[in-house]
C-alpha cells in the first residue's frame, strides 16, 4: 500500500475510486465505503484511494490535543494490504479554507484524477463545510466521474459512528466498541522497563505507554489478547497510574500473558482489550495487590472459557 502525507505529495496520474473522511475508529461504516471503492477499482481499473482528513493542526489550533480512536499509525496498519493508497491530509489553514468547488477542481478532480467518488450521507468538505454530496453529484457530470452515496451502518438501533463508539468507550464497554467497530480495540506500544515488581511476584507483566493522542478506557483490568509476531496470547491487561507501588500522572498499560516467556523489551506489541473487569484501584499492601491480580487472572480465564 501507498502511503502519503499531504495532498501535495501525492503524484501519480492514473484514475482513482476514491473515498474521504477523518476515518476515526476505521468503524464498520468507514468499511462499508472502503469495500464500495476497493470494489468499484477493481471492476474498472482504477486506483483505490482512502484520503483521511488529518484532523490534528486543527484541533492544536483550536483546543490543543484531542484523542481519537485510532493514530494515524493504526490507522495505516490497519488499511495494509485493503487498499491501493492511504493519503493522509493535514487539515491546514489551507485546506480548511478552500472553497468547496475549488476543492472538487483542484484536490478530487487534478490532484487524485477521481473516476468514482463514495462518501457517507453526513459527509461535508470546503470552507465552512459548505461541500456535500449534493455538490459533488452536481458537477459530477461537468468532471466525468461518478459519486455513489453510502448510507450509514446501523447497530443498536443507531448510526454507527466515531461519537458512538467513544460513548462505549468511556464506560469501558468494550462487547459495544468491538461491535461497532468490526475489531477489538487495541493499544500499541513499544515494551520498557519497569520496576520489575510483577517479575518478584511472580506476574511479569509487559509495559508500554500508550501514545498522547491515544484515546483509553477508562482505568482498570481488563481481558486481553496480546499480538507478538501472528500470535495472539491471552493475558490479563492493567491501565492506570500503579496507585498501591508507584503512582505517576502518567497513564501505563501492563499486560501479563499467561502462556508466554520471552524478552520483549525495546520491541513493539498490540494489546487488545476485550473485557472490562474492575476500575484500578488502591490496595493497603503488596500481598493484597497479589491476591487481588491472582483473582482477576483467574476471572480473566473463566473469561476468555467462555
Amino acid at each position: 500500500m501507498e502511503y502519503v502525507t499531504g495532498i501535495h505529495k501525492y503524484e501519480d496520474v492514473c484514475r482513482s475510486a476514491v473515498t474521504l473522511g477523518k476515518f476515526d475508529g476505521l468503524h464498520k461504516g468507514h468499511q462499508k465505503l472502503i469495500q464500495k471503492v476497493c470494489a468499484y477499482a477493481e471492476k474498472e481499473g482504477l486506483k483505490s484511494i482512502v484520503f483521511a482528513f488529518d484532523m490534528s493542526p486543527f484541533y492544536q489550533n483550536q483546543t490543543g490535543l484531542r484523542k481519537g480512536l485510532v493514530t494515524n499509525e493504526e490507522r495505516r496498519s490497519l488499511l495494509e494490504g485493503k487498499v491501493d493508497c492511504l493519503l493522509e491530509c493535514p487539515f491546514t489553514k489551507e485546506i480548511s479554507g478552500m472553497d468547496a468547488e475549488e476543492f472538487i477542481e483542484t484536490v478530487l478532480v487534478k490532484k487524485l484524477h477521481a473516476g468514482y467518488i463514495a462518501v457517507g450521507t453526513d459527509f461535508r468538505f470546503g470552507y465552512q463545510k459548505k461541500g456535500d454530496f449534493h455538490m459533488l453529484k452536481a458537477y459530477a457530470e461537468i468532471y466525468g466521474y461518478e459519486v455513489e452515496v453510502v448510507e450509514k451502518e446501523r447497530a443498536y438501533d443507531r448510526a454507527i459512528s466515531s461519537t458512538f463508539i467513544k460513548e462505549g468507550l468511556a464506560k469501558g464497554d468494550m462487547e459495544l466498541v468491538r461491535n461497532l467497530l468490526g475489531y477489538p480495540y487495541a493499544v500499541r506500544g513499544t515494551v520498557v522497563h519497569g520496576r520489575q515488581l510483577g517479575r518478584t511476584l511472580g506476574i511479569p507483566t509487559m509495559n508500554i505507554y500508550p501514545a498522547k493522542e491515544k484515546l483509553l478506557p477508562p482505568n482498570g483490568v481488563y481481558a486481553s489478547r496480546t499480538a507478538i509476531g501472528e500470535k495472539l496470547y491471552e493475558g490479563i491487561t492493567n491501565i492506570g497510574i500503579k496507585p498501591t507501588v508507584d503512582e505517576t500522572s502518567k497513564i501505563l498499560l501492563e499486560t501479563y500473558l499467561f502462556e508466554y516467556e520471552g524478552d520483549m523489551y525495546g520491541k513493539e506489541i498490540k494489546v487488545e482489550l476485550y473485557d472490562f473487569e474492575r476500575p484500578e484501584q488502591r490496595f493497603g499492601s503488596i500481598e493484597e495487590l497479589k491476591d487481588r491480580m491472582e483473582q482477576d487472572i483467574e476471572t480473566v480465564k473463566q473469561y476468555f472459557k467462555g
